[in-house]
């Protein structure tokens, strides 16, 4: 296996410069409207302090090779298509001291989200963090074979999040025009946000190296215990990062369910509080720095039930230093060619359903059901099967995460 020669020294030149900032004037308008959209024709003046507060909190953007420059935004309501979003998470620390001299920017989280063009299912997938893959053309190097985690390193300071987009383009064959990209601060941020998230455990999952402690049960997670949980590694399963994934697919599930609450959506001050949690803590794409891009994103979404909103692990095997995609991926990659929803039938290898788990109906699912005399249309595809080697849940799969015993960390 071999790595690029300039490695190190990619790593050693990367610093996090200063993006361009998109005019905050140009944006306050638009922010206007979506707060006012939220909080209703009486809160208007309420709306125009909150909507400046946003315009002043947005973070840098980055600029992806495939966007259109000058594209007007969509209006508020759901957009238009479908929607290929890529997320990563920075292991960079932000040059907070809390977490250590970290002197590397790596994507230790990769995530794709791909909403269907009729808004009718979301496919999110992970992509391991020691996936040899072949990294795209970038700043500092790349076009040849490494760690997916090494995208933004090979991106340099101005474009780790276009490397990264890149690099899952060629994997994947999908156009990404979406991304953002979060730091530690920025996790502990938005599940502040959200008002937490209920996870739970059927075994004790204590992590010395991320600082989670959990007893068996069911604990509402935020602010550093969230992010704690999200890092965890050695707590978990076998300790790999791909345990860490599972991990991770628990808590997403649950933050969908949180999300698509009633309780959330209807509760202003909770949604303007995410949204100010995200222009502040989030480097966003240039396609995405505009509130009216996100809400409309966001609506396309609400109504998806949770059955269909698949999460996804990439399919690895083992290789010397790391693991690589099996052939396996491409039933996966060619349903989200084909805009296909996708089924899953095997969950994580470490997570177990919660026995204890209330039953509630998805609005969307018994919207959708409402009236069993429609026709049905001959023309809806039903979901791809995927090989149990493809392993995730949906969100609406309660489940727990299995600690990890701490004599075998």
């Amino acid at each position: 296996m071999t790595r690029h020669a300039d490695a190190s020294k990619a790593r050693a030149a990367v610093r996090h410069g200063r993006l361009r900032k998109s005019n905050p004037f140009a944006t306050v308008a638009k922010v206007i409207a979506a707060t006012a959209a939220v909080v209703g024709v009486s809160g208007i003046a309420v709306a125009g302090v909150a909507a400046l507060d946003l315009a002043n909190s947005v973070k840098p953007v980055a600029h992806l090779d495939n966007e259109t420059p000058g594209a007007p935004p969509p209006n508020i309501g759901a957009i238009e298509g479908g929607v290929n979003l890529l997320l990563v998470g920075s292991d960079s620390g932000d040059g907070n001291e809390a977490y250590g001299e970290r002197d590397e920017n790596l994507n230790d989280v990769t995530i794709l989200m791909h909403i269907s063009a009729d808004h009718s299912s979301a496919t999110v997938v992970s992509f391991p963090r020691d996936m040899y893959v072949p990294i795209g053309d970038c700043a500092n190097g790349g076009n040849g074979r490494d760690k997916m985690n090494t995208a933004l390193m090979y991106g340099g300071a101005d474009g780790g999040l276009a490397c990264a987009v890149s690099t899952v383009e060629g994997i994947t064959g999908l156009s990404i025009p979406f991304a953002a990209q979060i730091g530690f601060d920025g996790v502990i941020s938005m599940s502040n946000a959200v008002g937490g998230v209920p996870v739970c455990v059927t075994e004790p999952l204590n992590d010395a190296w991320s600082g989670i402690n959990l007893d068996v049960g069911t604990h509402d997670l935020s602010g550093a215990s969230a992010l704690a949980f999200l890092r965890s590694r050695h707590g978990v399963g076998d300790g790999s990062d791909l345990s860490r994934i599972s991990n991770q697919q628990v808590f997403l599930s649950s933050l969908v369910r949180t999300l698509k609450s009633s309780e959330t959506l209807s509760d202003p001050i909770k949604l303007y509080s995410i949204a100010r949690a995200a222009l502040k803590n989030v480097t966003l794409s240039n396609s995405l720095n505009n509130i009216d891009t996100m809400v409309s994103i966001a609506a396309a979404l609400k109504d998806i039930p949770l059955d269909r909103v698949a999460f996804v692990q990439t399919p690895t095997a083992t290789v010397e230093g790391g693991v690589e995609a099996t052939s396996d991926a491409d039933v996966l990659w060619t349903a989200l060619q084909s805009d296909q929803a996708v089924a899953l039938s095997a969950t994580g290898k470490y997570v177990v359903t919660d026995p204890n788990a209330p039953v509630t109906p998805d609005p969307a699912a018994t919207d959708a059901a409402a009236d069993p005399a429609a026709p049905a249309d001959p023309s809806a595809a039903g979901p791809v099967a995927l090989p149990d080697t493809i392993t995730g849940q949906n969100a609406a799969q309660n489940t727990c995460t299995a600690g990890r015993p701490e004599e075998d960390q």
